[in-house]
């Protein structure tokens, strides 16, 4: 049987009521007291208090509070008016159970329209956020098609200016051209006019000779000489000539450098460059210039280097999907997922982009050390510092002078020495 707690004390005004209820070193939570507009319990087993009050409270407002071993009730009454007593007197069993069952039902009632608004404000929360999103989306998208209209704009002008240029340089061309050719005619007018000037005055020989002809088998007169030198082309003029070799593709010397190699690496990027493997059915939606892995590239590094990982591995994804054999489109998506902690697809990507970067060139040089040292950092944060270790001093042989991957790999060598030792 429960313990009644009897020693409590009230006192009113013409709205609130005031009660204090004394436990005698009981622990009381919230969970404790049960509260309705006519009905108070507080249930510490076995001990229990139960109030039918006098008349309605206002039990949303109404407040209790522990203290010092005493529960401090401050009830608000819906009607003002000053109450005969705290209780109901001399009320029936029948109507102290029917006001506890009623109690219980408006409790579940008032739980059940509490979970429900609950609910309706959880779902007008996942609206907004949804609407948010959205919004978010929209002004992603316009900021995009925005970066894409001024790069269109700016790529058009250096073609417009580029074609301006060329039909500057080929009109130029074609007056140099000109005035060269008119230089030649009047060098050759005057010489035909010098040697005809000599052919109007003949000396006192060249008359006798033109009187007395040489007879015999293969004589010939002077008039023939004449009229074959007349025939003869005018001598060239004078110019200057010049020469413009194509620079290497390879700065090393030739006594350094491998020639074969090096030749195998321009054959295969060459290659690279002509290799298209996505369909191009699936990508009818695309611009034409999203059509091009160059371009991906360039926006994938925009991305980048303003903080937007995901945006440049979508990038990086589209590019890889027209042109497989690039690998720095695999060396840039290595370093987004090294941003996002994705490690395993940054030793992935690392990887396939050495396995590309072959035969090694001083042209793919800084391409290698990049690969290893983001496939070393990978490995050394899923703490694989062996593994770390072997890439970064793989960086340094490429790259001996190279101070910064030279003290990280001390310190990957010490954590390793430090892991032996413990």
């Amino acid at each position: 049987m429960p313990v009644w707690l009897r020693e409590y004390s009230w006192r009113q005004t013409s709205s609130t009521v005031y009660l204090s209820l004394l436990l005698r070193g009981l622990r009381v939570s919230p969970a404790n007291i049960f509260c309705t507009d006519q009905y108070l319990k507080v249930s510490i087993p076995p001990f229990l208090f139960e109030a039918f009050l006098y008349a309605p409270i206002d039990d949303t407002n109404s407040t209790a509070k522990i203290e010092n071993g005493i529960i401090f009730f401050t009830l608000y009454k819906k009607e003002v008016a000053m109450w005969d007593s705290l209780t109901l007197a001399n009320a029936s069993k029948e109507k102290l159970q029917y006001l506890r069952q009623n109690a219980v039902v408006q409790a579940q009632k008032k739980a059940k329209e509490e979970t429900e608004a609950r609910k309706i404000t959880k779902q007008e929360h996942k609206k907004y956020a949804l609407e948010a999103t959205i919004k978010l989306e929209e002004a992603e998208r316009k900021r995009i098609e925005n970066l894409k209209e001024k790069e269109r704009q700016r790529v058009t002008k250096e073609l417009e200016l580029w074609k301006k240029q060329q039909k500057e340089t080929e009109e130029q061309n074609i007056v140099q051209k000109e005035g060269e050719l008119h230089q030649e005619v009047q060098q050759f007018n005057e010489k035909k006019k010098g040697k005809m000037n000599k052919s109007r005055m003949p000396t006192e020989e060249t008359s006798k000779t033109r009187l007395k002809p040489t007879k015999g088998h293969g004589s010939h007169s002077m008039f023939s000489e004449k009229s074959k030198e007349e025939q003869l082309p005018a001598p060239r003029s004078a110019a200057t000539i010049k020469t413009r070799f194509t620079a290497r593709v390879f700065p090393t010397p030739l006594r350094e450098s491998r020639v074969a190699e090096e030749e195998e690496w321009l054959h295969k990027q060459a290659e690279a460059r002509r290799t298209v493997s996505a369909d191009f059915s699936e990508l009818e939606d695309l611009k034409e210039e999203e059509k091009n892995p160059d371009w991906l590239k360039d926006k994938g590094n925009k991305m980048f280097a303003t903080g937007n990982y995901l945006a440049a591995v979508n990038a990086y994804n589209l590019a890889i999907r027209l042109n497989n054999k690039l690998p720095l489109l695999y060396l840039n998506r290595a370093a987004c997922h090294l941003k996002l902690r994705n490690l395993h697809k940054t030793i992935e990507d690392s990887s396939k982009a050495l396995e590309l970067l072959t035969p090694p060139v001083p042209d793919n040089k800084s391409a290698r050390v990049k690969a290893y040292v983001r496939r070393g950092t990978a490995f050394c944060q899923l703490e694989l510092y062996t593994e770390g270790l072997q890439d970064y001093e793989a960086a340094l042989k490429i790259d001996p002078e190279n101070e910064a991957i030279g003290k990280d790999a001390e310190k990957i060598r010490c954590l390793i020495q430090g892991t032996q030792d413990s």
